[in-house]
């Protein structure tokens, strides 16, 4: 169970402010807020999560224990690099209503996106169960989800007066420290 409220706590709060959560709030903005919008962002939510999960699983039961950590570190750098990366702003021109256009832009952002690369990694670092791994999915869907209904439900105006953007740079120097921390503990550099 902890790796669920894990997933969940680190997709949620690095999904704040995220590329995904920026576009289903200013598609909510120009179209309306839709329940279809709304389902398709928690099903595309789910499928990132689930892959990310099972890759993560089947990566790390394949490692030693030493280069499982090792892998963990190098998700942990590329989310904090993915949160340090400047959003720029994003408003849809010509907003397509097709439900499939708009999952497979979800999805693409949410495949290289910080909270699908901690999925990854907690996954990788959890118990080589598959329950393990599917809470993992269970707790990253669910966050990804809540993220986004968070955007759908403010909108692209109140999304971008909020100062998400120094929560960002807080949570990829963060990341980018347990990266560090990580990877120096395994090398043997720190006590």
């Amino acid at each position: 169970m902890p790796s669920f409220f894990l997933a969940f706590l680190a997709v949620l709060a690095t999904s704040l402010g995220s590329r995904d959560q920026l576009l289903v709030a200013s598609l909510a903005g120009r179209l309306g807020r839709s329940t279809g919008l709304l389902v398709t962002g928690w099903a595309v939510s789910t499928v990132s999560a689930g892959v990310m999960a099972w890759a993560g699983h089947t990566i790390g039961v394949m490692l030693a224990p030493s280069a499982k950590s090792m892998l963990v570190a190098m998700a942990l750098l590329l989310a904090a690099a993915e949160l340090g990366w400047k959003i720029r702003p994003f408003t849809a021109r010509e907003p397509t209503r097709s439900l499939f256009a708009i999952s497979a832009v979800l999805l693409a952002r949410q495949m290289s996106d910080a909270g699908r690369f901690l999925v990854f990694a907690i996954a990788a670092a959890a118990p080589a169960t598959p329950l393990a791994a599917a809470l993992v999915a269970m707790g990253g869907a669910i966050g990804g989800g809540a993220a986004l209904t968070l955007g759908w439900i403010a909108g692209d105006q109140r999304l971008a007066a909020a100062p998400l953007g120094w929560a960002r740079k807080i949570l990829a120097f963060a990341l980018l420290l347990a990266a560090a921390l990580i990877a120096l503990s395994i090398r043997g550099l720190l006590g």
